[in-house]
């Protein structure tokens, strides 16, 4: 180990960010998705409502219910969600596959009716547009040198929220941010940096 809070040894004995290599399911998620690019409407809409999800718990949680939220929200094709009705709505409430949070399932009905009057590839033209140049982030040593959010963050939750998505505060977004690689965050000596590693 590099130090507290610094890139860790793995199973395979390559270095990772140390929340990477809490459980199989993060390494797996760490290795393979994190912080690689993300496009598509209905993918990214799918990240910001994982996300709002996630708020308030653990991301172990969400992954873990994963094909559950999928099953459960039509694969999170926004057309789709956006014609769910109060009937879907209930169902939802009684689901345990996922997390019944009466405000996040709402917000997540509601966004999908805000973003189906858009044009296809608008929101991932929109949430792309705050990504910040990666010469001006020098890659973190260690998770202290991770912020929690940033004026890109910022910029992108008030865009957002001025557009009428609900359920997306600057922590939220930075957490899009990075899970769908607008920045990397991995630790310098990580592995999966730049999107090198492989599971």
């Amino acid at each position: 180990m590099t130090g507290a809070g610094g890139a860790a040894p793995g199973p395979d004995g390559r270095l990772r960010c140390p929340w990477g290599l809490a459980t199989a399911e993060y390494v797996a998620y760490h290795d393979g998705e994190w912080g690689r690019p993300v496009h598509g409407d209905d993918a990214l809409y799918e990240r910001l409502c994982l996300e709002a999800f996630q708020s308030g718990l653990s991301w172990l949680t969400i992954l873990r219910r994963r094909e559950g939220f999928r099953t459960a929200f039509a694969g999170f094709e926004i057309a789709s969600v956006a014609a769910f009705t109060d009937e879907d709505a209930a169902r939802l409430l009684a689901d345990p596959g996922i997390i019944r949070n009466r405000a996040k399932i709402e917000a997540t009905l509601a966004n999908a009716r805000t973003l189906a009057g858009w044009r296809a590839g608008e929101l991932d033209a929109l949430i792309w547009s705050y990504a910040p140049d990666p010469a001006t982030r020098p890659a973190p040593r260690t998770v202290a040198d991770v912020p929690a959010i940033t004026p890109e963050s910022v910029a992108l939750s008030r865009a957002l929220k001025k557009r009428g998505i609900r359920f997306v505060g600057p922590t939220t977004a930075y957490a899009l941010m990075q899970a769908c690689g607008l920045v990397d965050d991995h630790l310098a000596p990580c592995v999966a940096r730049g999107g090198a590693a492989r599971t």
